[in-house]
């Protein structure tokens, strides 16, 4: 079996950029759900068996404590941070196991989740459902691989390479020195990603660079530059690499069959009724038929 996980803010941001606006019978902004909704009964009928979606209930987790920098909701629409409960409401009707994040954020649950489901030897691929960098540290082999839905990219370690320069353990390292604008945090000045796949190639973690830049490996330029800079920014290069580390102890699913969709719940047709679409309601009969 293969097992999809869907980074389900990721979509849900997709697609209330891409989607005409859309209100339900009681006048709520829903048209990025329903968005989200016909994107993942597209993916069960083309044949995912096994499909877990992880959203942030909350834009905030506990990073936010961590760094007073990290991103918060601030500027985002309330018509779309509106829609995360809704989505998640209609997901589970509809038979979808949600992973609802408040303390962890949902890259979190994806990393969990796909950790988790490899060690079943059942399982043929694991394929994360997001083109988010952070998840590229979870790629492993062939096995566990990064897939970009709407520009049909899939990433496995290669892949990684190719993009980054870094394997995916190395990820977290390249993030906390490159930085991450999506997350709220700068990096080390002075690197790029460049400098960053080159010198993260060669020493894999921020603690195997040597203090001294005469014992870098010749390859990397400005090596002297380089080294002052990082290690004169060694605490806060630690905190950001701590930030782009994914959490592999949230709670998720006992065993991948957990994971197995089986149809739409009754109350589904109570959720396509209010948000006018009875297109997902019977959709989601005739897949669930089929299983």
């Amino acid at each position: 079996m293969d097992v999809h996980l869907v980074d389900g803010t990721y979509e849900l941001f997709r697609h209330f950029f891409a989607v005409p606006a859309a209100a339900d019978l009681n006048g709520q902004e829903i048209g990025a759900v329903r968005g989200v909704l016909h994107s993942v009964l597209s993916m069960i009928e083309r044949g995912a068996t096994h499909i877990g979606v992880a959203t942030d209930h909350v834009v905030e987790s506990f990073r936010n404590d961590l760094y007073p920098g990290y991103k918060t909701s601030e500027g985002v629409p309330p018509e779309l941070l509106s829609q995360f409960p809704i989505l998640e409401e209609a997901l589970e009707a509809m038979g979808v196991v949600v992973w609802a994040m408040v303390y962890y954020e949902a890259d979190d649950a994806l990393a969990a989740a796909a950790a988790k489901a490899a060690t079943d030897e059942r399982v043929r691929q694991v394929i994360i459902c997001t083109p988010d960098k952070d998840l590229s540290q979870c790629v492993v082999g062939t096995r566990v691989v990064q897939l970009d839905r709407r520009r049909d990219v899939l990433r496995d370690e290669a892949g990684v390479v190719t993009k980054f320069g870094v394997k995916p353990e190395s990820i977290p390292d390249y993030l906390a020195v490159v930085g991450d604008s999506a997350d709220g945090f700068p990096g080390v000045p002075g690197w790029g990603p460049k400098a960053a796949s080159l010198s993260l190639s060669q020493y894999v973690h921020l603690e195997a660079i040597p203090k001294d830049f005469r014992d870098w490996h010749p390859s990397i330029r400005s090596a002297q530059r380089l080294s002052a800079s990082l290690f004169s920014s060694w605490t806060d290069a630690l905190l950001f690499r701590t930030l782009a580390t994914l959490r592999l102890d949230v709670a998720v699913f006992d065993t991948v069959d957990d994971l197995r969709w089986k149809g739409p719940r009754p109350s589904f047709e109570e959720q396509c009724h209010r948000m006018k679409s009875p297109d997902l309601l019977s959709r989601a009969v005739s897949a669930g038929a089929r299983q």
